[in-house]
């Protein structure tokens, strides 16, 4: 097969409405999403599609990055030389980013790279990242700190219904004694061994985090997750070695090295990557190693239609979040749950088809 170039970038940004006002302890109410996204077209007319995504605010940032600094560098490379241009992207502006709209401008771009490798194989991408196993173990993810009792345990049964065999819930309100009840109530509803992972976005300090963790033990969690700030590697260390619970952590990282830094200090028992977040596929799949080498599962956070792909090549893998912020609604084939696994698709690249028609509407 000979090789392409890289002929055009075309960058978009769009307000995705969310169906539900969603909460969480630290970003407060959410009424809304912002979706970047990166069109790759080469020379033989193949498009590769990826997407970056924020919580709201910031998304113009990302898409400034990339219309104004790395297009221009990248028409006329080589398409399927991703690691190539993984690090002209990163050193191109790495002065001021090594983080932040930086390595989210990158993730869209390298996603979208890898989507028109894999099409022009003609292979899924989960294959073309070396194939483990196309089922991946799925778990609802919830934002759903100021639900009622009764709206959480319906939301879960609803999440039942829909085939999946692991939740997780939102922590930290301002009682500790509030969260653990709902836990205990989450718990008594599911059963004694069902998966249940609870989620604290940041909230506490590490002692904070460890009085919690020791009050949620008898739940018998599959983790806690985000317990403290990002930056806090000693402080998570505490909090695996104290807590008495493993620990989640990772989708505010941004670099491989903050993975590292994190996992050498005992501070996470699952690595939990963004692609969104983390430079994009190339990112991803250098952290996931990282963990193999340590020995230790690797989980995610958010766009679960492309790290389905990404955790089927892992053999480390441990759960797939999914968590919709609307964007179903302008996918032609979302995810597919089976009996609490995710199948990642057979179509030729990460198989995303955008309804772009319908996302024109939402320009902000």
């Amino acid at each position: 097969m000979n090789p392409t170039t890289i002929q055009s970038i075309q960058t978009d940004i769009y307000r995705i409405p969310l169906p539900v006002t969603l909460t969480d302890s630290t970003h407060g109410e959410m009424t809304a999403f912002e979706l970047v996204t990166a069109r790759v077209r080469d020379s033989e007319g193949v498009e590769g599609v990826g997407y970056t995504y924020t919580v709201g605010t910031n998304g113009r940032a990302i898409h400034a990055t990339i219309e104004h600094d790395l297009v221009p560098v990248l028409i006329g490379d080589r398409a399927d030389m991703i690691e190539a241009a993984w690090q002209k992207m990163w050193w191109r502006i790495h002065y001021g980013g090594r983080g932040g709209a930086a390595t989210m401008a990158i993730a869209a771009i390298d996603m979208a790279l890898w989507d028109l490798k894999a099409k022009r194989f003609g292979v899924p991408l989960w294959s073309l990242l070396g194939g483990y196993d196309p089922k991946v173990p799925c778990y609802a993810g919830g934002i759903d700190l100021w639900f009622p009792l009764e709206k959480l345990l319906a939301q879960t049964d609803d999440n039942l219904a829909k085939g999946f065999r692991a939740i997780k819930m939102k922590v930290g309100r301002p009682r500790l004694s509030e969260d653990v009840a709902r836990v205990q109530a989450m718990r008594a509803h599911l059963g004694p061994d069902f998966p249940l992972m609870v989620d604290a976005n940041m909230r506490w300090s590490a002692d904070e985090a460890i009085r919690a963790a020791r009050a949620f033990q008898p739940s018998q969690l599959t983790w806690l997750e985000e317990p403290t700030i990002p930056d806090d590697v000693l402080g998570h260390a505490r909090i695996v070695r104290e807590g008495g619970l493993p620990i989640a952590t990772g989708e505010n990282f941004h670099t491989v090295h903050e993975f590292q830094q994190m996992i050498h200090a005992g501070g996470v028992t699952f690595p939990e990557p963004d692609v969104t977040v983390c430079g994009g596929v190339t990112g991803f799949m250098k952290i996931a190693r990282l963990a193999e080498t340590y020995n230790l599962p690797v989980t995610s956070h958010g766009a679960h239609d492309v790290t389905v792909h990404l955790l089927a090549a892992c053999p480390n893998r441990s759960y797939l979040e999914a968590h919709g912020f609307g964007l179903d609604r302008y996918i032609a084939n979302p995810l597919v749950i089976e009996d609490g696994k995710a199948i990642a698709p057979d179509r030729p690249g990460h198989g995303i088809e955008f309804d772009w028609k319908g996302l024109e509407t939402l320009r902000p």
